[in-house]
């Protein structure tokens, strides 16, 4: 089955000055999140940037893609808690995402410590936007299990 998903955005002015929305269309569960050039390079001041919105979805990508994983496993986790720092970074060929790290932590019965780092770094290069991002963005995860 296909899914197609629909964000739209919108920007007043220029690149450093101006400002801009996005939101939402499929599910319209965020509208007119306010963007601008400094929420990317400086301090959000209560705006978001791509980079936060792909940071949030990496996060929620590899949760589901792990949980998935680790059920197929044999050991389904209780609670998964996933957070995703996505660098901008400015190189020599301008201003880039440069990686994505993930933080997981898990109570997941009937798994070890070394059986859970095995399966989030294997999800890390598998889930649908790791995969997107695989050769782009260098990609890492720390996954610590709880006790």
């Amino acid at each position: 089955m296909t899914a197609i998903r629909h964000a739209e955005a919108a920007w007043e002015g220029d690149l450093t000055s101006g400002h801009g929305t996005v939101s939402a269309v499929s599910s319209r569960t965020f509208t007119d999140l306010p963007v601008s050039w400094a929420a990317r390079t400086e301090s959000p001041d209560g705006r978001t940037s791509p980079e936060e919105l792909l940071a949030a979805a990496h996060a929620a990508c590899f949760e589901m893609a792990l949980s998935g994983a680790l059920a197929r496993g044999g050991t389904p986790p209780e609670r998964l808690s996933v957070s995703a720092a996505v660098t901008f970074d400015k190189t020599d060929a301008g201003w880039r995402v440069v990686s994505s790290a993930l933080t997981v932590t898990g109570r997941v019965p009937g798994i070890d410590a070394d059986g859970f780092r095995a399966a989030a770094e294997a999800t890390r290069d598998g889930c649908p936007i790791s995969q997107a991002l695989k050769g782009n963005v260098a990609l890492s995860v720390v996954a610590t299990l709880e006790a």
